[in-house]
């Protein structure tokens, strides 16, 4: 079951790679530059992904990590995955998927040991906007 709302975040795409993998399709590399607010408090962060075409075509498989930093200097990091599709021209996608987060900010601890979900959409000039609630 959906919970609360606990982060919505802005970002824009600031690099991208293409990683070979021997024997699988390519993999790209996308870097994110984000700010936005968790539990209600201001952050800044930087996020990496890694998208994985299916080889059967039609969408991407990705896993990402990142990194956020309140205004007071507390860390917070996440890993994420999710499932996500090209949308359109450009860099415009659609992504829907979950994140883990760890912080040893005694003011954001609930944060810890928490599933969410998320949304994640990106424009064709690679700039996104996402929307994450707790699960129950």
């Amino acid at each position: 079951m959906l919970g609360e709302k606990i982060i919505e975040e802005t970002g824009e795409i600031t690099s991208q790679r293409v990683i070979a993998v021997e024997g699988r399709p390519s993999r790209l590399e996308t870097n994110v530059k984000v700010t936005g607010k968790v539990l209600g408090v201001d952050f800044t962060g930087t996020l990496t992904y890694l998208a994985d075409p299916n080889p059967l075509g039609g969408n991407l498989l990705g896993r990402g990590e990142g990194i956020y930093m309140t205004k007071d200097g507390d860390l917070i990091t996440f890993i994420g995955i999710a499932t996500g599709k090209p949308t359109g021209k450009g860099l415009a996608s659609s992504w829907r998927g979950g994140c883990c987060y760890q912080t040893s900010s005694k003011k954001l601890a609930r944060l810890n040991g928490v599933s969410t979900t998320f949304e994640y959409d990106v424009d064709e000039s690679g700039v996104s906007h996402c929307n994450e609630w707790e699960l129950k």
